[in-house]
């Protein structure tokens, strides 16, 4: 009898055993799938509209009042809104349409709040696409950090003469019409107040700096990251879907004043296409200065060091066979009209001087 109960105690530790071993290896079973879930989520919620950032080695902070993301509850009229729509500026769930993908269109998204940030990083993701065929769609998109806001004009539906940044992702090309640089083309310029934009010669004559970026009818998203780092201004594009950043301008010494406002407009003409923002993120970058960065004075009006206008040179175009046989062939019928002309003077001043002697 007692080896019975001993018996029974033993099968009834075993059972135990075995039952805690499976709720262990159930628990640590549970445990690894939660934590495959909750990795995958923040993978998703740092990888936002499926793209990873990639920055220089120093702390940066999302900046939610002058993001513009999905769902996009800060965007409109009210008056909590954060970004205020202008134009044919609308919003869906995926994007907020700027111009449609119409005929003589405007629209515009600008931020309320202006910014006093020193450092930032600034990544764009955008999207056009339209019915066009290559060089038959217009006109394009433009992103921008200026003391004006909320202004229509020229240039991709805002003023050609601001003050602060634009960059400006051109997709027509209205003096290169052979080609000279392919399109759609990125640039970057700096108004200050009196420069103008030229939209007829695609900004060539204020152009900073700028580079090919064949972002029109892809399948993958493309993007743009615009970066002001210690009074030094890079742009990097990601258009092939690689998950790369490539270079595009790098520009020194450009200083930028404080409380400007981020921006985004586009423009359509006699040809179209629909221009559409999916995201605008602004992160504050954290830069260790020297005590003689700390002391520099904030600048009033943009500028680039060691560049007075700080506007590009551009090298007059060819003259064709035809114009220079024009300009010499006028020039000889004029030198000949002269001619005619000062021996007619001569001709009546010497027959008034015979008259004279008589």
């Amino acid at each position: 009898m007692a080896a019975t109960m001993i018996k029974c105690k033993l099968c009834r530790r075993r059972s135990l055993l075995i039952s805690d071993s499976m709720f262990n290896f159930r628990n640590i079973r549970e445990l690894t799938c939660l934590f495959v879930v909750v990795c995958a989520m923040l993978s998703q919620s740092s990888a936002d509209d499926g793209y990873e950032r990639t920055t220089y080695d120093t702390e940066d902070f999302l900046k939610r009042e002058y993001s513009l993301t999905k769902p996009y509850q800060g965007v409109g009229f009210s008056s909590s809104s954060h970004w205020d729509l202008m134009g044919t500026a609308m919003i869906t769930p995926e994007h907020v349409r700027l111009t449609p993908d119409l005929q003589s269109r405007q629209g515009a998204v600008w931020s309320r709040f202006p910014c006093y940030i020193r450092d930032w990083e600034l990544q764009v993701h955008f999207k056009i696409h339209g019915q066009g065929k290559k060089n038959l769609n217009g006109d394009g998109m433009a992103f921008w950090f200026t003391k004006e806001r909320m202004n229509v004009g020229p240039a991709f539906g805002n003023v050609n003469q601001f003050t602060g940044l634009g960059v400006f992702v051109d997709t027509y090309p209205n003096q290169d019409k052979n080609h000279e640089r392919g399109f759609p083309y990125i640039s970057v310029m700096l108004g200050n107040g009196t420069l103008l934009y030229d939209h007829s010669r695609d900004g060539r004559t204020t152009e900073l700096g700028g580079c090919t970026a064949l972002v029109r009818n892809v399948n993958h998203d493309t993007f743009f990251l615009l970066r002001y780092y210690r009074n030094r201004l890079t742009l990097m594009i990601d258009i092939d879907g690689k998950r790369e950043w490539k270079d595009c301008v790098d520009i020194s010494g450009l200083r930028l004043p404080l409380g400007y406002h981020f921006g985004a407009s586009s423009a359509t003409g006699d040809l179209s296409d629909n221009h559409d923002l999916i995201s605008m993120k602004l992160y504050q970058l954290t830069a260790e200065r020297t005590p003689e960065e700390e002391e520099e004075e904030d600048v009033i009006i943009p500028m680039v060091e060691n560049m007075t206008p700080f506007q590009v040179e551009v090298e007059e175009e060819e003259t064709s066979g035809v114009q220079v046989f024009f300009t010499l062939f006028f020039s000889i019928v004029g030198l000949c009209v002269l001619g005619a002309i000062a021996l007619m003077v001569y001709n009546r001043w010497k027959e008034n001087s015979r008259k004279r002697f008589y």
